[in-house]
């Protein structure tokens, strides 16, 4: 073979291997957006992957097991309405952050003692590890009324895109505020519009995790500015419409908070409370499937269902 033969094919040759390993590295998987996320659970965008980014898909009619941790057996949650922006009064699509803040308020003020929220009483803990039901004289979940612990509007500056780390922080702030760090409560931070950590609407509407207050655990969760993320965080999945209270409009903040309270009750430090075998939550399995409205106090409002042992399936109450 003469030499010019041989430097061609050995151009062709390095010229196959470059494209060869750029469309290898094309089709690996890439680091997500916000995959910074540390010992955290999300619930996955509406026109994406059905919430299993990040985690294994859902194992389809496999029941929950008990992972030797605790539950919330005297739910509270108490609220964060993080930075000057929501006293200062924004507004999108032509409502208010006070209207917000009334929607948000109104369901979790409500949603102690409901139908929906019972389906979470069949979890407890104190039980054998993976077991998936609890017997008579164990330490359920009680959904006792009134969960709602309190709100607080933190004055504190908010980043343009807070990190893990600052939305921790918050959910400290928050606990101090109230002074308790219930092990039964989540302390939920919530970010105005235009200001949310990287990976919202992208990859993930909103996530749960843990960290310590006064050296205790404590369960907080993330739920950015529902409409920035139009129907890609159910904005009218449920009511095509939208009224004077936010239904419609607001339907992404009754589903997607409501999803991560669900799990902060029944896995609030992840994952050692109830999950399946592929790792996914009580409301991982039922994420953006049956959604449908439920009435709490005078307002109605769009929520998911989630999972129930009992039946082996997703289910509006228990």
């Amino acid at each position: 073979m003469r030499p010019a033969t041989r430097s061609f094919l050995s151009l062709a040759a390095a010229l196959a291997l470059v494209v060869s390993t750029a469309a290898a590295a094309a089709a690996a998987p890439q680091p997500a957006t916000g995959a910074s996320l540390v010992g955290a659970e999300t619930m996955g965008i509406f026109h994406g992957a059905k919430g299993s980014h990040g985690k294994p898909k859902p194992s389809g009619n496999k029941n929950l097991s008990f992972g030797g941790g605790s539950v919330q057996t005297a739910p509270k949650v108490y609220i964060s309405f993080w930075g000057t922006e929501w006293s200062d009064t924004f507004s999108t699509g032509g409502y208010s952050s006070a209207v917000a803040q009334t929607y948000i308020e109104g369901f979790f003020g409500n949603v102690g003692g409901s139908p929906w929220n019972n389906v979470v009483t069949q979890y407890c803990q104190g039980v054998t590890v993976g077991t998936q039901s609890c017997g008579a004289n164990a330490d359920v979940i009680v959904n006792g009324s009134n969960q709602l612990g309190g709100t607080w509007n933190d004055p504190a500056s908010v980043p343009n895109h807070p990190s893990q780390s600052q939305i921790a922080a918050a959910a400290q702030r928050l606990a101090d505020k109230f002074q308790t760090s219930d092990p039964n409560a989540t302390f939920m931070v919530l970010t105005p519009s235009g200001k949310s950590m990287r990976g919202f609407a992208t990859r993930w509407c909103a996530w749960h995790s843990s960290t310590t207050y006064n050296g205790k655990n404590l369960a907080y969760a993330y739920i950015p500015y529902m409409p920035d993320a139009g129907t890609s965080c159910g904005m009218n999945s449920v009511n095509s419409t939208n009224n004077s209270y936010g239904n419609g409009y607001f339907d992404g903040f009754s589903i997607v908070a409501g999803h991560e309270y669900s799990e902060a009750e029944t896995d609030p430090f992840p994952s050692s409370g109830w999950v399946d075998s592929s790792g996914a939550e009580n409301a991982d399995k039922c994420a953006w499937r049956g959604m449908e409205n439920i009435t709490l106090g005078s307002n109605f409002y769009a929520v998911q269902p989630t999972w129930s042992n009992a039946s082996s399936g997703c289910a509006m109450s228990y």
